[in-house]
C-alpha cells in the first residue's frame, strides 16, 4: 500500500507508471515477432550497439554543447544504425548472421566505452542505462516514447499481413512475390525502436529479457500471432508495474527486479502447461489401453 499511496504523492512514480504501460505495448508486439521468428539474439546485438550511440551524445553534449543531442536521441540513432547494417550484411553482403550480429554487439559496446571514457565530468547517469532507472524517467522521455511507440504501432498494423506471412512462412512469401528483404528490414527497424524503449525500464543489459519472457510466455497461452502479442502486453504490464512497486517498497533496482518476476511467471506457467500435458497423455494412454481391453 505503501507504493500505490506515493503513487498519488510523487509525480516521478507516476511517470514511472506511464513509462510501464508505454513500453509494454511495444515489448508485446515486438516481442512477439522476435520470438517467433527466433531473433533474439538480433535485439541483443541491436540492444548492445545503443550504447555506443548513448556515448556519443553525452560527449557531444557535454564537451560540444549539442543541448538536442540527448542520450535517448543518440540510442535511437545507434539502433536504426545497427538495424540498417545487420538487414544490408544479412540480405545483400551475403554475411553469416552470426558473424554480423557479434560484429555489431561488439563495435558498439567499444564506441559507447570510448564516448563514456572520453567524456569529462560524471558518468553515473549515463552508466544507469546498463541497468535501467525507470524512476529517473522525465515528461520529455515519455513523450518520446510515446512517440516511438505510435511509430512502432503504425507499422506493425500497416505491415502485419505481410510480417505474419514472413515470420511463419518465409520461403512461401518468396513464392508469393512479398518482398521478404523490405519486410525484414522493417521488423528489424521496429525492433531497434523497441530496444530504445525498453532500455529506458530495465537497460541495455537486460533488454533481451523483457523482449523474449512475455512474449515466450504468452505462446504458452495462445496459438495466433495477434492475441499472442495481445497477451505479451498485458504480461509485460503487469511484469513491469508489479516489479516498479516491488522494487520500491524493498528498495531494490527496478529492471532486475522486473526480470526476476517475470521468469518465475514464465516458469510458472511452463510448469502448469506440462503437468497438464502429462495429464492428457495419461488419460488418453488410458483409454487406448481400455479400447483394446475391449
Amino acid at each position: 500500500m505503501e507504493f500505490f499511496t506515493d503513487l498519488i504523492r510523487y509525480p516521478f512514480l507516476q511517470y514511472a507508471l506511464a513509462a510501464s504501460v508505454l513500453s509494454s505495448v511495444a515489448s508485446g508486439v515486438v516481442g512477439s515477432l522476435i520470438v517467433v521468428r527466433r531473433s533474439t539474439y538480433i535485439a541483443g546485438a541491436i540492444s548492445h550497439s545503443v550504447l555506443g550511440g548513448l556515448g556519443a551524445a553525452r560527449f557531444f553534449q557535454v564537451v560540444y554543447g549539442v543541448s538536442w543531442f540527448t542520450p535517448m536521441v543518440g540510442a535511437t540513432i545507434a539502433a536504426i544504425c545497427a538495424a540498417c547494417i545487420i538487414s544490408w550484411a544479412t540480405a545483400y553482403a551475403k554475411e553469416r548472421v552470426d558473424s554480423v550480429l557479434s560484429i555489431i554487439w561488439a563495435l558498439g559496446m567499444a564506441i559507447g566505452i570510448i564516448f563514456i571514457m572520453k567524456t569529462p565530468g560524471y558518468s553515473q547517469d549515463l552508466m544507469s542505462y546498463l541497468f535501467g532507472n525507470i524512476l529517473m524517467v522525465t515528461p520529455t522521455d515519455l513523450f518520446f516514447m510515446g512517440a516511438l511507440n505510435l511509430i512502432i504501432i503504425a507499422l506493425t498494423a500497416l505491415f502485419f499481413n505481410q510480417i505474419l506471412s514472413v515470420c511463419f512462412h518465409e520461403e512461401a512469401s518468396l513464392v508469393r512475390g512479398i518482398p521478404v528483404a523490405a519486410v525484414t528490414f522493417v521488423i528489424l527497424i521496429i525492433s531497434a525502436l523497441t530496444v530504445v524503449l525498453l532500455t529506458q525500464i530495465v537497460g541495455i543489459v537486460l533488454v533481451i529479457a523483457l523482449l523474449s519472457i512475455p512474449a515466450a510466455t504468452a505462446s504458452r497461452l495462445t496459438n495466433r500471432l495477434f492475441s499472442m502479442m495481445i497477451t505479451a502486453a498485458f504480461l509485460s504490464l503487469l511484469f513491469t508495474t508489479s516489479g516498479l512497486a516491488v522494487s520500491y517498497r524493498l528498495e531494490l533496482p527496478t529492471g532486475a527486479t522486473v526480470i526476476l518476476i517475470a521468469g518465475i511467471c514464465y516458469l510458472q506457467v511452463v510448469l502448469l502447461n506440462t503437468n497438464i500435458c502429462k495429464r492428457n497423455l495419461t488419460k488418453c494412454s488410458k483409454a487406448v489401453s481400455q479400447l483394446k481391453n475391449r
